[in-house]
Parts: C-alpha cells; structure tokens; sequence
C-alpha cells in the first residue's frame, strides 16, 4: 500500500525511481480508507536525507500511511533550508490538539551533550509527555532512543571513549515479542553514536524488555511491556552509504577517527559497502506498524 505524503516532498521523486509507492495528497483524498497517521520529529541534521530513508521503510508497509513533520520550534536548522521546513514541517503548537496512531523520533549527533545542555530539550520533553495520550505507539532511534529512556525511565547515557561506529551482528534475546516476529536469530544493524546505556540499569525496570543485543555494539532493542514505546539504538533506517559519508566528513574535518567495523569490504575505503540490513529494517517497521499501531488504535482517533 501506499505512503501519503505532500505533493511538492523531494523525497517522493527519489521514492518512486526506487518503485516504492507513494501517494500524492490529491489522490488520497478521493479514496474512502482511513489511513494511519504517523507523524516523524526529525532531529538529524540532514533532514531530506532522513525523511528519504524513513519513507522507504515506511513505504514497504502493506498499510496505508499520512505521514507528516515535526521539528523543534525552539532549534533553527543550519543544514536543512529554512523554506523546506516552512513548507513540510510543523511544530508541536500546531498539531498538540491532534492524535497520532504512531510517532518516530530520530537520532541526533548530538550524544555527547547532557540532555539538559541541549538546547530543544524542554520541547522535547513535551513533546514526550504529549505523546503518552496523542500516540498509540513511538519508536525512538539511535539518540531519540537515549533520551526517550532517560525521560521515560530515567535511564541515564554514559560516554564512549570511542565512537561505536560499523555494522553489527545482533541477536535476540526473545523471539516471543511481536516487534521481532519473523526476525531471523541473527541480523545485522549499523551504529554510529558516541553514547551508550547500561543493560542492568534496564533490567531493573519492570516494564520494559531487552529484545534483542549484539555482543559488540551491546543493548539494541528495548520495548515496553505496553508496546507504547520501541527503543532501537542503532540506525536501521541507513542507506548503504551513509556510513562512509560519516566517515569522510570526519577525515575531512582532520577527526583521528577509525574505520566503521565490518563495513568496507576488505577494509578498503575505496570499494563499495554492502547494503546488508535492509530487509530487518523493513521487518521491523512492518512489525511496529502493524502489531503496535494498527493492531491497537481506535479507528476514530
């Protein structure tokens, strides 16, 4: 099924090149299906990018989706025109008295920071205490994931003397819970973050579930006995190359930065990487649309 996204989206063009289906808004107002609401708030700097990779994933769904943007009121993006954000961007003002079936917070390069040093934070709690009655379901990424667990849980971050930086095998820790439902026993996700958590902090809290983990990039998925809210540390979302953009950008800023592990083939920075983990991460956000969005929103929101 299709994604509804708006007309002008640059995002869409480069969707359809890739035979993924996407639905102008004209079209989607002519048919009598009521479509899921699923709205981002997109932290990362490269905002067209991120909203490209996240409407692939979203895309492969068999459900039909209304996707919007959400940013920051109180953070002005120097990386994403300002006109982009004015023409598919809201903020939380303008859309707190509407409910959602499903929200996606996104990473940010910003895991270094306190959580109160950074400087959107108090929007960003609200917009996670608006979402515990305006959302069915909220799937938190990389640093979305960090800080989610912090004002959920206060589960607190620690700093990594090296960044965690490559593609990771995983395994689960269950397959009985429906957010892995057809996961292989192990799978591959990339990581990119200079912050962690400690497992046993999480294993104190009753409510929430280890899902899956990898001996080297350590806790990956964590989910709340509800299903309200899915915590992923990694970047599934990524495209192939997204790492080696990471990677050039830090050589090119004179950064004494590492190879990403288990990326380059031969650990040659010349060859291609190898998209290995797309299929997971369609999995898993089949997985979170249907058993924690669909399968639990009321029809009228």
């Amino acid at each position: 099924m299709p994604i509804k996204v708006p007309d002008n989206l640059p995002a869409k063009e480069k969707l359809k090149e890739e035979n993924i289906f996407v639905m102008d808004e004209s079209r989607a107002f002519s048919q009598d299906i009521r479509p899921l609401r699923i709205i981002i708030l997109n932290l990362m700097p490269l905002k067209e990018k991120t909203e490209t990779q996240l409407l692939r994933l979203l895309g492969n769904s068999p459900l039909q989706l209304e996707v919007a943007f959400l940013h920051p009121n109180t953070h002005r993006s120097r990386n994403t025109p300002y006109e982009h954000l004015q023409l598919f961007y809201q903020t939380i003002d303008e859309v707190k008295h509407r409910k959602y079936d499903g929200l996606i917070i996104t990473g940010a390069p910003i895991e270094l920071y306190d959580f109160e040093d950074v400087t959107y934070w108090e929007e960003l709690k609200e917009i996670m205490e608006w979402s515990k009655t305006n959302v069915t379901s909220t799937l938190h990424i990389c640093w979305g994931a960090l800080a989610g667990l912090y004002y959920h849980y206060g589960i607190s971050k620690y700093n990594m003397e090296e960044k965690k930086y490559g593609v990771f095998r995983h395994t689960l820790c269950t397959a009985q819970t429906k957010i892995v439902s057809g996961f292989d026993e192990e799978f591959y996700v990339p990581h990119s973050r200079y912050a962690d958590i400690n497992k046993e902090e999480i294993q104190g809290i009753d409510d929430l579930e280890i899902v899956s983990e990898s001996d080297e990039a350590g806790v990956y998925m964590i989910a709340s006995k509800d299903g309200k809210n899915i915590f992923i540390t990694g970047h599934p979302e990524y495209d192939a190359t997204s790492l080696q953009e990471e990677y050039v950008r830090d050589v090119q800023k004179g950064m004494a930065i590492k190879l990403p592990v288990n990326y380059f083939p031969d650990n040659d920075v010349k060859k291609r990487p190898l998209l290995r983990w797309r299929t997971h991460a369609n999995l898993l956000i089949s997985n979170w649309l249907n058993y924690y969005v669909y399968q639990e929103t009321p029809y009228e929101l």
